[in-house]
């Protein structure tokens, strides 16, 4: 076992923060709780006595290097991530330890990889961005499809949520996109992100069972582009949502998510069903289970034993695709928490 189990958690307080807080702990590690806000801090904290509590500003470097010190590795659960990001990078090459975050941003995924790919490699850390439902499981679940092929013609990826009751994070962040993009929809088309003002297309998608046919808004981009993208030579990846998770999104009088049982999960289910195609040949992969909020967690930390464990060998800023043995990796998660099958 690694001997050191300190693990910083920044944004411990956050919603999908308390969830990896609580993972850490059930999985033998030490988290230390960090963020902006002192006072949150000191109020998780009485709910798991014995905690370190180290507040960190990422407008103070200093105050970064002393909630990391002594720790294993980081994980940034603070959002936005187009401001906390980079400043928690940074303090992890300074203290040489792996750096992993949950950052479900388009443009935020796409700086880190041009700012800091090569700093990271250089300084021989492991970055391991998008860790999260978006961004990490698309990608594990596309490399699964993919298996001996290292390019695919195209690359579909169809989001079945019953419903999506944003958090406080989710929202904010979506504020953030919403500005850098100027009214505009992120697309990937020819090989590269781009940006257009047409309406979204819906469409209908056949999910296996239990989701069945359902409306879904094509073109509903996430994090899961750019990180395929980084590794997977595709020249069209097409993202499908939901319409009834879209419309959950977007209502003014949205709905936090709310816990049906006592680790603090909601009742809302997803199924992601990734389609490789290539020469008329087609590959998939198709994993299903519950909470997007709180599925984020084990797959962070499940990504952090690994990283730690010494199973990643190569420094730099990697995708989860990129980093681990996806067929493994998502197997490893169990049934209970993810249902997952290759095609």
């Amino acid at each position: 076992m690694q001997s050191n189990r300190s693990v910083v958690v920044y944004g411990a307080y956050g919603h999908t923060g308390r969830f990896v807080v609580s993972e850490l702990r059930r999985r033998g590690w030490t988290p230390v709780l960090s963020g902006r806000d002192a006072g949150k801090l000191d109020t998780l904290a009485t709910d798991h006595s014995g905690l370190a509590v180290r507040p960190a500003s990422i407008d103070e470097p200093a105050s970064l290097d002393r909630a990391l010190k002594g720790a294993a590795a980081v994980i940034n659960c603070a959002g936005p991530f187009a401001s906390t990001a980079g400043p928690v990078i940074e303090a992890a090459l300074r203290a040489r330890i792996p750096y992993l975050d949950v950052a479900a941003e388009v443009e935020a995924n796409i700086d880190t990889f041009a700012l800091y790919a090569d700093r990271a490699r250089e300084a021989g850390v492991v970055v391991v961005h998008a860790m999260a439902f978006y961004g990490g499981l698309g990608d594990l679940l596309a490399t699964a499809a993919m298996g001996d092929w290292t390019s695919a013609d195209d690359i579909s990826i169809a989001y079945g949520l019953d419903s999506w009751h944003p958090t406080a994070g989710t929202l904010v962040a979506g504020q953030v996109s919403r500005q850098r993009r100027d009214g505009r929809r992120v697309v990937f088309a020819n090989g590269k992100i781009a940006y257009t003002t047409n309406t979204a297309p819906v469409v209908e998608w056949e999910f296996p069972a239990p989701v069945g046919r359902q409306q879904a808004v094509s073109e509903f981009t996430m994090a899961d582009t750019v990180t395929i993208s980084r590794h997977i030579q595709v020249p069209e990846i097409r993202s499908y949502m939901t319409l009834a998770a879209v419309k959950d999104l977007t209502d003014p009088g949205h709905k936090a998510p709310t816990a049906s049982d006592a680790s603090g999960r909601s009742s809302q289910t997803f199924m992601v069903e990734v389609i490789a195609r290539r020469g008329g040949e087609e590959r998939r992969a198709i994993a299903s289970g519950r909470d997007i909020y709180a599925f984020t967690a084990p797959l962070v930390v499940e990504a952090l034993a690994r990283v730690v464990g010494g199973k990643v060998h190569t420094p730099g800023v990697l995708t989860a695709g990129e980093a681990f043995d996806a067929r493994d990796f998502l197997a490893s998660l169990g049934p209970e928490l993810l249902s997952f099958q290759v095609r």
